[in-house]
């Protein structure tokens, strides 16, 4: 499974457009199991059905100045949770798809509801 899922974010990655792909700047997307206590306790419960699905961790792009020097910004997709909430592969494709997405567009800027309405049109 471990192998599979990963593909499965690479997939995801691959769906979105070459003209957003090109403007991800200074990010590292990567999938761990769970979110560690820090991250949970950092978000305060926020989530799907209180499960911790994605997180980016970074400056956003629509705030930064005199950005230089730093660490890349990390987007992190997480694969338990993700596969508790996913009654079939189906759903689980999904899922993964929209959190890589909602994740990215906490990248670019997007508040929650931003991305939440921009994704009730995909």
């Amino acid at each position: 499974m471990e192998g599979e899922f990963d593909n499965l974010v690479d997939e995801a990655i691959n769906t979105i457009p070459q003209e957003f792909l090109e403007k991800l700047d200074n990010v590292e997307i990567l999938v761990e199991d769970w979110p560690s206590p820090y991250q949970l306790h950092k978000m305060r419960g926020k989530g799907v059905h209180g499960m911790l699905l994605g997180l980016y961790e970074g400056v956003p792009q629509t705030r930064r100045r005199n950005y230089g020097g730093v660490l890349p910004d990390k987007i992190t997709i997480f694969k338990i949770p993700i596969i508790r909430i996913s009654r079939n592969a189906k759903e689980l494709k999904e899922q993964v798809r929209d959190t890589v997405i909602h994740e990215i567009g906490h990248h670019f800027g997007m508040s929650e509801e931003e991305i939440h309405s921009a994704m009730k049109g995909k």
